[in-house]
């Protein structure tokens, strides 16, 4: 009598980063799962060269596919790895990383902006689609909500921090371990971080309260040239010759600049859980927030919360911590408190008994597609092995069909 085959629990997405929150969730998300004794992989329209050998091409999720399977569908814009996986018979969870709106990008990455307006509109398909649909925080889940998910939940997120106690390489942080004050942020340069906001209040700072100050952006800029451009032109304007963009930093470095900070300040508007505020805590170092989206039930109760974005303000409160040495030992303290809170959280537990619920109740969704998807899929692929292997050739096609 043969044994009743046991599901796979796979995940799909659009891309995985090296060193990014969804990447080290999806990593840690298979961990847990092929401890628990599921086969799982990782499919992917693209992965950073660093983790393509732990990835799968999602074409062949097609192969891979089962109606007993689970596929874990990490949604944060549309793409074509997104749609492939709405059309398998798997049964699917949504694990949603939240879409920042485009108004933040239309006038500086116009091709990242259609992407988010799609996903925006893309996800609603995706109601009747799926048997739970997953925030990787309580902001996120409320959205979830608002879209019309009938079944919602939260699947926290708990940072991997052990890196952080790895040694710092100082060869390039070196240059500010003076006696003057850091005021630190990490994270992309994208519009959405207004980093804007950051320099405005960091100018006020500097030049009513402490001379002896520098800002340091520890984040990639090169993929969003025309908003860098414009935060060094406003750099300019502003006479500040103490901002320092780092670009990409290794995990070495970052400690280095983590440590040399004084406070750690952010002006972001959106945001789905902020992963460096939770490094910054366990880092030890005073943060200051803007108060918008999923930043206060991150910080848990802990750091300092503004909601009144004027510089003068901004800069006052920075001044009020970094003058307190007693007031910056309690914020530590707290933060200590908030991380220890985070860590508390089962995540390997409410993973698998999210899994083990869907594999056991009866299905909720099941994809509607277009007749001739899986016709128009195959086309597809011929196209692109063409445009693989033969370059030369796909650059000849014509732009439309019979043309």
């Amino acid at each position: 009598m043969n044994e009743r085959r046991r599901p796979a629990v796979h995940q799909v997405l659009a891309t995985l980063g090296y060193g990014d929150a969804i990447g080290h969730e999806v990593l840690g998300i298979q961990r847990v799962l092929r401890a628990a004794g599921y086969a799982s992989d990782i499919f992917v329209e693209t992965a950073d060269p660093r983790l393509e050998p732990q990835t799968r091409d999602y074409r062949e999720l097609v192969d891979a596919s089962h109606p007993d399977n689970l596929l874990l569908h990490h949604f944060s814009i549309g793409s074509k790895a997104s749609r492939t996986a709405y059309a398998l018979p798997d049964r699917m969870a949504l694990i949603y990383h939240n879409i920042t709106p485009p108004e933040y990008f239309a006038a500086v990455h116009r091709t990242l902006a259609r992407q988010c307006f799609r996903g925006r509109r893309e996800i609603h398909a995706y109601v009747d689609r799926c048997d739970l649909a997953l925030g990787d925080s309580e902001f996120n889940r409320q959205d979830l909500e608002q879209l019309g998910f009938p079944r919602t939940a939260v699947l926290p997120v708990v940072p991997d921090l052990e890196h952080l106690d790895n040694p710092a390489d100082w060869f390039v942080a070196q240059q500010f371990d003076d006696e003057w004050t850091n005021i630190v942020f990490v994270g992309r340069v994208i519009a959405n971080k207004k980093i804007e906001d950051l320099i405005h209040a960091f100018h006020a700072y500097h030049t009513r309260f402490n001379p002896r100050s520098r800002l340091i952006i520890v984040g990639v800029f090169s993929v969003f040239e025309r908003y860098f451009a414009a935060l060094t032109h406003l750099t300019q304007e502003l006479h500040l010759t103490n901002v320092h963009f780092t670009g990409h930093v290794t995990d070495a470095e970052l400690i280095a600049y983590y440590e040399l900070a004084d406070l750690f300040l952010c002006a972001s508007e959106h945001e789905g859980f902020c992963v460096p505020l939770v490094e910054a805590f366990y880092k030890q170092i005073p943060v200051l927030a803007y108060a918008a989206t999923a930043v206060p039930s991150t910080m848990d109760g802990a750091g300092v919360l503004y909601h009144d974005k004027h510089p003068l303000h901004v800069a006052s409160l920075m001044d009020a911590i970094l003058s307190d040495p007693d007031l910056q030992d309690a914020i530590v303290d707290q933060q200590l408190a908030a991380v220890d809170r985070l860590q508390a959280k089962d995540f390997d537990g409410t993973l698998l008994r999210f899994v083990d619920g869907m594999l056991t109740a009866p299905r909720q969704g099941a994809a509607r597609v277009a007749f001739d998807f899986w016709h128009q899929f195959g086309a597809f692929e011929a196209l692109e092995e063409i445009r693989v292997v033969r370059p030369s050739a796909y650059k000849a096609l014509p732009d439309e069909p019979g043309l």
